[in-house]
């Protein structure tokens, strides 16, 4: 076999970051020269995370291809060159599902379906479709907790995996948990020993640790660990916490995990190049301006749920070597007429969603942001609520709303296209993956992007009704962006405002840290900007105030006192 192969596992607990481990694996070997994928299989029985909630799941990541992907393929496509695809996430749901099909088929011949071989055969089978003849590394990230019942038959599958192929062609990463325990202050490597001792009970021995901490774990530490785990020394490796996620690719090559890596497998590369992420890192850790951007949404207070577009807002920031602080305000607190959470922000951003609760406050959101001259981004919903506002509050249309929000309005200023309404299951309707934009010369949109025509990823139902485009570029929100047949529109943007743009699709699922998306470069400039106005304005009135005290003080033998 050509390409060799890393599985990645995970131990003690969830959320250690096997995702951005794997992603930052995948960094530091594409900067051996190396050609990478990586792989996110998951243990849960959903087909796909499309309809699960983000209470439950987090974000749902979307591929050129139009597959809804777990979050963590936006990990690898941040931190490497790959593109991903429907190939690079799959579920217990998607493997079950194929294998009774071949079974009603008559695949099997008859024979009795079981859990080995027939579920790990295929577990397997879509393992081995992902690379290609030109990938030398594939990145499995295996999803859950070693000990979970429903991680079993994938944990069987990759056992069997390297004996199939071989030891030299296949390596086991552990993630793991080092807690320090601050009041016996000391650091604790039974949680490890247990997870270790967990994964040899089902046969996988593990080739390397990924160990979790607060810190960087001393040499004695990692001689225990070896010692008890059955690993090298050297191949317990510190994962300590970092202030920017973008440093472990650093912090894993100062630890030798790129050189223990080709060791075990054998693999001849060049020596790391990693100037172009420590320049990165050095441009986010010296930044020095700072934009406050406020997020309104339903789900703020799960970071997870806006994961990519909070890292492509940070992107945004370091072009500018500026940070960027993220105030997430609660659409529903908005829908009460509380504005204290939104006022003295320098953008607003609202993001996509789907459902009606939250909705009046987005609304009054933008409302905000076009009546105060804040710079303003929405996307997907977010372009749609900017939409629905400016028709009510501008064209007069009082009823003007959303299909998906009130069907019956006299004003659907959003709409199904009309070979949508004869698709009745729910979720038939939905633009997945990515489409062209055509882009209007000297619109906002095309000093963005710098191009007329572009391709973005999509995941929404529900459209601007093109009856209605004509009235409101009339009125000054001209539709800059559309479908290649202009019938689709793609962006939004307002005439006289400081920055006011919509688009339709989610620019974040394209955005890197080595290249930021270029709408997330210009709102953070455009926030930037709104701050330097604002202080401005305040340094003036200030000293207007201290004009008008010393015209109405004057100084005497005695102290201060009004002039008379």
């Amino acid at each position: 076999m050509k390409t060799k192969v890393i599985f990645v596992t995970g131990g003690v607990l969830s959320s250690l970051g096997k995702g951005l481990s794997s992603a930052s694996i995948g960094a530091l070997m594409e900067a051996r020269g190396l050609t990478v994928r990586n792989l996110k299989m998951d243990p849960y029985i959903n087909v796909d995370p499309g309809t699960m909630s983000p209470y439950q799941h987090g974000e749902v990541y979307v591929t050129d291809d139009g597959a809804e992907t777990d979050l963590d393929l936006g990990h690898y496509e941040r931190f490497t060159n790959q593109i991903t695809g429907k190939t690079s996430n799959f579920t217990t749901g998607k493997v079950y599902e194929t294998v009774i099909r071949k079974e009603r088929r008559g695949e099997y011949l008859g024979r009795t379906v079981q859990v080995i071989p027939h579920i790990t055969n295929e577990i397997k089978r879509r393992i081995l479709r992902v690379p290609d003849d030109k990938t030398d590394l594939l990145i499995v990230e295996v999803g859950g907790t070693v000990g979970d019942i429903e991680s079993l038959p994938f944990l069987e599958a990759i056992r069997q995996f390297k004996y199939d192929h071989g030891s030299d062609n296949v390596l086991f990463i552990h993630v793991t948990l080092v807690p320090y325990i601050h009041t016996a202050d000391e650091v604790k490597t039974k949680p490890t020993q247990h997870s270790v001792k967990e994964l040899r009970s089902i046969g996988i021995q593990p080739d390397i640790l990924l160990c979790r901490s607060d810190r960087r774990l001393a040499p004695d530490i990692k001689k225990k660990i070896a010692l008890f785990c059955n690993v090298d020394q050297a191949a317990v490796v510190s994962a300590p916490d970092v202030k920017s996620i973008y440093h472990l690719p650093i912090v894993f090559n100062e630890e030798g995990l790129g050189d223990m890596v080709c060791s075990k497998l054998n693999i001849w590369a060049r020596h790391p190049d990693l100037t172009a992420w420590r320049a990165m890192v050095e441009r986010f850790q010296t930044a020095e301006d700072v934009a406050t951007i406020g997020i309104v949404g339903k789900y703020v207070h799960l970071v997870e749920s806006y994961k990519s577009l909070n890292e492509a807002l940070v992107h945004g920031g370091m072009t500018h070597r500026s940070r960027v602080e993220l105030r997430y305000i609660s659409s529903d607190e908005l829908e009460k007429g509380r504005y204290d959470s939104v006022e003295g922000v320098d953008a607003i951003l609202v993001p996509g969603g789907f459902g009606e609760r939250g909705v009046e406050g987005k609304i009054a959101a933008v409302r905000y942001a076009r009546e105060k001259n804040v710079p303003f981004l929405g996307i997907c919903l977010g372009m749609q609520m900017a939409v629905v506002e400016f028709a009510r509050n501008v064209l007069g249309l009082e009823e003007a709303n959303s299909r998906e929000f009130d069907q019956d309005a006299d004003h659907l200023v959003i709409d199904l296209m009309e070979e949508q309404k004869q698709v009745t299951m729910k979720g038939g309707t939905m633009r997945l993956g990515a489409y062209p934009c055509h882009v209007k010369p000297g619109s906002l949109a095309h000093r963005i992007y710098g191009a007329e025509e572009i391709s973005e990823r999509h995941r929404h139902r529900y459209e601007v009704n093109s009856a209605y485009l004509e009235d409101l570029s009339a009125k000054g929100m001209k539709a800059s962006g559309t479908s290649p047949d202009g019938q689709l529109c793609e962006t939004v943007e307002l005439e006289g405002h400081p920055w006011f743009f919509g688009c339709q699709f989610h620019p974040e699922y394209k955005s890197k840290p080595n290249r930021p998306h270029p709408i997330f470069e210009h709102f953070v400039r455009a926030a930037l900007d709104q701050r330097r106005r604002r202080e401005a304005v305040d340094a003036e009135a200030g000293e207007g105030e201290a004009q008008l005290a010393s015209s109405v003080l004057q100084v005497s033998p005695g102290g201060v006192s009004p002039e008379s």
